[in-house]
């Protein structure tokens, strides 16, 4: 089934303003959480709407490494399908959540691929790796929304 066959985007959200009041809901070209504010911002996309109010109920607010990234994108996905999604008879299948995690994934290897010799790096602070190969280090810029840049910062021994 299809998310969009049980609900439309406008009394899905009738119903989240009312069953959520702790919770802004506001249209955005992009979906996110802003634990800030504690505004969902949504598109069209009633599954990443979903996820996203899964990430507030969570109460996610940030992480420190990639990899816990994954885990709180994981757990809000899993909570949107096994929670949420049945209380507004809504399907979120697991391959809409598994192409997202997939981008995340996709991220997160480029990040960690060491820009000298190429093997996977390992993270040492939040913007910044190790190759456990050739030894270079480099550092990341955040690049969720935008091209990501890897600059070395000492040439490998």
């Amino acid at each position: 089934m299809d998310a969009t066959t049980m609900h439309s985007m406008h009394s899905l959200l009738k119903e989240l303003r009312e069953h959520y009041p702790q919770f802004t809901f506001t249209s955005s070209d992009t979906a996110y959480w802003n634990p800030e504010d504690r505004t969902v911002f949504y598109s069209d996309n009633i599954p990443e709407l979903l996820h996203e109010l899964g990430h507030a109920i969570l109460k996610h607010q940030e992480y420190r490494r990639d990899i816990e990234l994954l885990k709180i994108e994981s757990d809000a996905w899993e909570y949107a399908a096994k929670t949420l999604a049945p209380l507004y008879h809504i399907d979120i299948s697991e391959e809409i959540a598994q192409d997202s995690l997939d981008s995340y994934r996709d991220w997160l290897h480029s990040r960690s691929t060491c820009p000298e010799c190429r093997a996977t790096g390992i993270q040492t602070s939040p913007a910044g790796y190790t190759c456990i190969v050739c030894r270079s280090k480099w550092r990341v810029n955040e690049a969720k929304n935008c091209e990501l840049r890897r600059y070395k910062i000492n040439p490998p021994r």
